[in-house]
């Protein structure tokens, strides 16, 4: 009589039917090395004929492994971690395995009291994620397994840390400005003591220099706010009254600058083109007129974070900086919609 359903195949049924011991048919579905091919392959067909899954918590004893990561970030409530977290969830999810999420809030204490949490439930590596692209205190001498550090560069340069690249998000912002013909550009962000904020104003100035060009003003510093957008617009629009374009550090700042010019009867993008950063589809396609912006991937960020924690586990672990390209998104505030004109009669 065949096996009823509701009884589960172990790993004993498998090498009693491939005719091998349990520890060869073991090996031999973890490939390892010591099987022979005609062996590992007589017991793959067992495996198969008895549609045999192997306990994911049984193989990860097998390999010393629990299947299980630990991400820890500084910004839960974010609008960064999310996404990010998104991404690397999916990633292990594809490879069956689970992640532990901690939220320090920003608080050393309760991050070393998380890493002690995780460690504890044996853990096989880390995602440590940052709240703002910038440069961190290395956590790696603490934790004994990989680690991998995402929107948050660690400041041993033996680690590694996978950044947005911010530079090159403002260079794709400014050239398709200067693409449309704008040459009175100006730029409104975030606080100076943000490393994403001077990165971008980097990225910006490059390209206009290449342009033979000259920004419109000074960069304006501010808060990452839809009020710091509506006040720094108008101290702009006083100082630099012919614009044509305006850089905002952030969807929500050029959120406010698109009100305050409408306010002052300004048309965007006739007038004045406005490109935004980060691609938040909150404030993006809320926007009169809907806002074109740099979406910084952050899904992706996490899945590849995800890549080089796997490559360390297998014992090919990464060094030094990498940042990840963004792209832009177009839309109407500095491309309008082309509506058909009737035709004469």
């Amino acid at each position: 009589m065949g096996r009823l359903r509701s009884q589960a195949v172990t790993l004993s049924d498998v090498a009693r039917r491939a005719g091998v011991s349990v520890a060869t048919a073991s090996k031999a579905l973890n490939d390892r090395a010591q099987v022979a091919a005609a062996t590992r392959q007589r017991v793959l067909q067992a495996a198969s004929d008895l549609s045999f899954h192997p306990n994911a918590l049984a193989r990860g004893l097998i390999v010393g492994r629990t299947r299980t990561i630990g991400l820890l970030t500084d910004e839960l409530g974010g609008r960064f971690s999310i996404p990010i977290l998104l991404g690397a969830e999916n990633a292990l999810g594809n490879e069956q395995m689970s992640v532990l999420l901690c939220d320090a809030r920003g608080d050393a204490i309760r991050r070393a009291h998380y890493i002690r949490t995780l460690l504890a439930r044996r853990v096989d590596g880390f995602i440590v994620l940052g709240d703002s692209n910038d440069i961190r205190p290395s956590l790696t001498r603490d934790i004994p397994v990989p680690v991998v550090y995402v929107y948050g560069e660690s400041a041993d340069p033996d680690d590694f840390s996978l950044l947005a690249d911010d530079e090159g998000g403002a260079r794709l912002a400014v050239e398709h400005l200067v693409a449309l013909g704008r040459r009175r550009i100006a730029h409104i962000t975030g606080p100076h003591s943000y490393r994403a904020a001077r990165d971008r104003v980097v990225g910006m100035r490059a390209v206009l220099a290449e342009h033979d060009l000259s920004p419109a003003g000074e960069p304006l510093y501010g808060e990452w706010s839809q009020r710091w957008g509506r006040h720094a617009a108008r101290m702009l629009l006083d100082a630099e009254p012919e614009i044509d374009a305006i850089f905002c550090g952030n969807d929500q700042i050029a959120t406010g600058v698109s009100q305050t010019l409408l306010d002052l009867g300004r048309r965007i993008p006739d007038d004045v083109a406005i490109v935004g950063y980060d691609n938040w589809e909150d404030f993006a396609t809320d926007c009169r007129p809907p806002l074109t912006t740099v979406d910084l991937n952050l899904e992706q960020l996490g899945a590849t974070a995800v890549e080089h924690l796997f490559a360390a586990l297998d014992g090919t672990p990464s060094a030094g900086v990498v940042r990840q390209s963004c792209r832009l998104v177009i839309r109407e505030s500095t491309v309008p919609t082309t509506v058909p004109q009737p035709r004469s009669a």
